[in-house]
């Protein structure tokens, strides 16, 4: 992509070469905002998803011994009612 001028002209190379290398830099600077960016919204994702998943569990133990617990106590009545 090198113009007329550039061919003629090193000056005129090393110049145009700098402001395309400056602009290169810029871009590079802007992408890695944008997947520091990404980062940061993945990990606040996964943070939520593990958080989500903690409190499921959290709820089937504790349904899982309410059941339990409630089955040993029907087992404890129906023992005592036979017993007598």
């Amino acid at each position: 992509m090198s113009t007329d001028i550039e061919k003629e002209n090193l000056e005129a190379h090393v110049e145009l070469c700098a402001f395309r290398y400056a602009q290169l830099n810029d871009k590079l600077d802007i992408l890695s905002e944008k997947v520091i960016s990404m980062e940061k919204t993945v990990a606040t994702i996964a943070g939520t998803l593990a958080e989500s998943n903690d409190k499921h569990n959290r709820q089937l133990i504790t349904i899982g011994t309410s059941i339990v617990v409630v089955l040993i106590g029907a087992i404890i009545t129906l023992t005592v009612n036979l017993a007598k």
